[in-house]
């Protein structure tokens, strides 16, 4: 009896923990030795489970019912308080007993609780027993990250079924043996290949099968049967030299985003010893909605008007959402986004260069803000500007009128491809952001010196830009200037650092989510924002060149002895804040209301809750290295 009273105890642990991450995906073994040797404990409110002083843990435990706070303790709290509080399913203190520490927080019952606890010894076991529980507790938000999209995906399975997924190994979408050959091949040989193959392209190869070229079916007419080129001479002389390849292990979207920012509809696939192993054109990877990448950017580079820059920035949108919809990850959806964007941007460039009287005047495009750090979701406004130089023995005003009203031209242009004038006015027909190179770098050097609240707002927005048109030397040389004076006033990186902590994450003492007065979270102001004014104040500091969040958060915070685990859940954080702003673009796009970067926690499910909470603490973390770094 004393058997079957075990068995069902045991049975009712495995249905409890099969509801939640990672128990939902552990092996079945892993799964039972812990029913087995989990103990349910009941916790009265207020009373303590866990706290810094108990030493190294001796259990851990999961929240069965009630809520337990978490409390951080000692004298590195980064605001008044900071505490959350965990549900069921949720885990703690993992960081803790996989160290062999003792906690940072203390742990107390919220309400009357109870818990699932195991002892330390059996949770090292488990870890050891278990792959899918380790990656858990060494990769804790990637692992909740993954099943999120998953989830998602599965929400939009009838249209996901009928579209090619962009997670899917270039390797796998190889179909035939490419045809290739060697660079002293005649072109006549080359092309009766092609033929007889059936192929619309020729790979140009050495000895070791090592790809050096590639010949298109789009090159023949210009290259081959206008110039009225002899074939008897090698395909050598006409291929396209050093064509683009990637790994096999590439996602299509990798190949997608390369064939986007390139402007090319065939990419190299080759092995680990860059040996050929295919091809993969645009038709191989996308079906989407009829709406194809090669479509859009060949619509864009041949553009001739406004109007059908229009239609090019429609289809973007339309072929975001499609990937939205088969759970492409933030960091993929807004690189993809931007690079679309930058080409149509630079499209609006070139057509407006065609009214304007340009030549000879050195100048360059920056993008600011979003823009500026390849960070645009499916909601932007125009951020941008201008950097000149003046030639010797001319007027420097005649010239920035010129490029005042070539901006304009562009500003407006592109507000009706769908990007919003700034209602700011900060657009580069101001002429407060059409400057020389040394206006730029006064202007800079004024904001640092002297760091007003004015100063510290403007640094947030101009300080992340890049060039989008024209010489980019301009804007390296404003970049290290920038790099230069900041490394050599600490006291505006406080005052950065300062002014970046009056922004708390919105984590609640006793709810999950502290929320304004509509009962939302604004995921810019509060969420998106928290990671990019940390990563800028570390990259300034250390004189990182890239402006964009993730890469200064790689190479800035690792350089200050993070480990790369903590470093990959900072950027996981940060990427599925904003894939929650994608994704609640989306929904705006469909049923016409407008929730731009607003989310009501409630509506989210269970899984995107918790993850939420740990991108806040993720922030958190940033914040507090700011707090310690600067003293505050």
């Amino acid at each position: 009896m004393a058997q079957n009273a075990t068995d069902l105890l045991v049975g009712a642990s495995t249905d409890f923990l099969q509801h939640f991450s990672p128990f939902n995906g552990m092996e079945p073994e892993a799964l039972a030795y812990l029913a087995r040797h989990a103990v349910l404990a009941f916790h009265p409110r207020g009373s303590e489970l866990l706290t810094p002083a108990m030493g190294e843990p001796r259990h851990l435990f999961i929240v069965q019912r009630g809520k337990i706070l978490a409390r951080q303790t000692g004298p590195t709290a980064v605001t008044e308080y900071t505490a959350i509080t965990l549900g069921p399913g949720e885990c703690f203190p993992i960081g803790a007993i996989s160290a062999h520490r003792p906690s940072t927080n203390a742990y107390v019952a919220v309400d009357d609780s109870f818990c699932f606890q195991i002892g330390a010894d059996e949770f090292h076991e488990l870890v050891r027993m278990s792959p899918v529980f380790h990656r858990f507790c060494t990769q804790y938000i990637a692992t909740l990250l993954n099943q999120s999209r998953q989830q998602l995906q599965a929400s939009f399975s009838q249209r996901a079924a009928e579209q090619q997924t962009m997670t899917t190994p270039l390797g796998q979408l190889i179909g035939k043996e490419a045809a290739w050959v060697t660079p002293d091949t005649s072109t006549r040989a080359a092309l009766e290949m092609m033929n007889e193959r059936h192929v619309g392209s020729m790979v140009v190869a050495d000895d070791d099968r090592r790809p050096i070229g590639i010949l298109t079916r789009s090159d023949l007419l210009p290259r081959i049967v206008l110039p009225g080129f002899d074939l008897t001479r090698p395909i050598a002389e006409v291929m396209t030299a050093n064509p683009h390849q990637l790994p096999a292990s590439a996602s299509a979207y990798d190949a997608a985003l390369a064939m986007a920012t390139h402007g090319i509809s065939h990419l190299l696939v080759v092995d680990n010893d860059d040996r050929l192993r295919g091809i993969v054109s645009e038709r191989d990877l996308f079906s989407l909605q009829r709406t194809s990448l090669r479509q859009i950017r060949a619509g864009i580079d041949s553009a001739q008007d406004i109007a059908t820059l229009q239609r090019a920035s429609g289809d973007i949108r339309q072929l975001a959402l499609n990937l939205i919809a088969q759970g492409v990850g933030a960091e993929q959806l807004t690189q993809f986004i931007s690079a679309l964007n930058d080409a149509l941007t630079r499209r609006v460039i070139a057509l407006a260069l065609e009214h304007h009287e340009l030549y000879g005047i050195d100048f360059a495009w920056f993008a600011f803000g979003s823009e500026g750090r390849h960070e645009q979701t499916l909601s932007t406004d125009q951020d941008n500007g201008i950097v000149w130089q003046c030639p010797e023995l001319r007027d420097a005003e005649p010239i920035r009128i010129r490029l005042i009203d070539f901006a304009r031209e562009v500003n407006e242009g592109l507000a009706a491809c769908g990007f919003p004038l700034c209602k700011g006015n900060i657009m580069a027909s101001n002429p407060e952001l059409c400057l020389t190179l040394e206006q730029w770098k006064n202007r800079f050097a004024a904001w640092i010196n002297e760091p007003d609240p004015q100063a510290l707002l403007n640094a947030s927005i101009f300080f992340d830009f890049r060039v989008l048109h024209g010489n980019e030397r301009l804007g390296h040389q404003l970049r290290r200037s920038l790099n230069k004076m900041t490394r050599a006033n600490p006291n505006f990186l406080r005052l950065m650092a300062s002014n970046a902590l009056k922004a708390p994450p919105p984590l609640g003492r006793i709810r999950d989510f502290v929320l304004e007065e509509d009962g939302t979270i604004d995921l810019k102001k509060s969420g998106a924002r928290l990671f990019v004014d940390a990563a800028r104040i570390f990259a300034l500091r250390i004189g990182i060149e890239s402006s964009s969040t993730v890469e200064r958060l790689r190479q800035s915070v690792s350089k200050s002895g993070v480990s790369a685990d903590e470093v990959a859940a900072m950027v996981d954080g940060f990427h599925f804040i904003q894939m929650l702003r994608l994704r609640s673009q989306h929904l705006e796009s469909e049923d016409g209301t407008t929730r731009d970067n607003r989310i009501d926690p409630d509506t989210l499910n269970e899984l995107d809750r918790r993850i939420l909470k740990e991108a806040f603490r993720q922030a958190r973390k940033l914040q507090l290295r700011l707090k310690l770094d600067y003293q505050l």
